[in-house]
């Protein structure tokens, strides 16, 4: 017995996750704090994967996103404090 691993069945249907933009009507792009949300520390936007959106959503985010980093109102890239002007 020693070694062996015991298999749990596998579901025959996937795994529900709640969409984190259940009951968001309209995805704006000044909408900072909705858009905050889907966007990593570093500034990346975050995954599909990550985030559990729709590809249809993920499309729409990105756009606002983009489009609140040319009205400067989100950064393209967050700075680093820690790091020296001029190093990097």
């Amino acid at each position: 017995m020693r070694g062996e691993r015991t298999m749990s069945p596998r579901s025959s249907t996937p795994r529900r996750y709640a969409n984190p933009l259940h009951g968001v009507d309209r995805i704006d792009y000044k909408d900072v704090a909705l858009l905050r949300r889907f966007i990593s520390d570093k500034g990346k936007i975050r995954s599909r994967r990550i985030t559990r959106v729709t590809r249809r959503q993920q499309r729409r985010l990105a756009a606002a996103i983009k489009t609140a980093r040319e009205m400067a109102l989100l950064p393209y890239a967050v700075s680093h404090p820690s790091r020296p002007k001029g190093e990097g």
